[in-house]
């Protein structure tokens, strides 16, 4: 387990943490992840990447993402909205880009809704840049998604 200096800690994910992963992504998501793909993320596997944040011995958010060819797709960040501001989603995004360097990997990419301003925003301050658009990504309303990507090595020790 990893501490940041301000108290949050984070460590790999495992299925004992999916109430907490679906509590916290039922709180974030208009459109949340079903249970049983939650699950399916948290099973032990070498392509997927699961990491759970703690704060004061409970769980405030989780980053899933897979490992593929030499990037680290990230598929999922949520912080408890009780908890935001305070490190959590910055540690995950530090400890994923760690992970993913001892694994050889080179780059982080996502996808971010076109509204989500504050998403956007926080990926810039971790020096993501906005790479295209994919069309009509979202199922729940058909939005656009805006790719991001960013070097693992600046974003490990941002």
């Amino acid at each position: 387990m990893l501490s940041d200096g301000r108290g949050v800690a984070v460590r790999t994910a495992d299925p004992q943490d999916l109430a907490a992963v679906a509590v916290i992504e039922n709180l974030s998501f208009g459109d949340p992840w079903s249970l049983s793909a939650l699950l399916s993320e948290l099973e032990p596997d070498p392509m997927r990447l699961p990491l759970v944040a703690e704060l004061e011995g409970q769980v405030v958010g989780f980053l899933m993402s897979w490992i593929v060819a030499d990037q680290l797709h990230v598929l999922n960040i949520a912080t408890d909205p009780g908890w935001l501001r305070r490190g959590v989603g910055t540690a995950l995004l530090r400890e994923a880009a760690r992970r993913g360097l001892a694994h050889g990997l080179v780059e982080t990419t996502l996808e971010v809704r076109r509204s989500n301003l504050p998403g956007r925003a926080f990926y810039h301050r971790h020096g993501f840049r906005e790479t295209g658009v994919r069309k009509r990504y979202y199922a729940d309303n058909g939005e656009d998604a805006i790719i991001l990507d960013c070097g693992l090595d600046g974003l490990a020790g941002d």
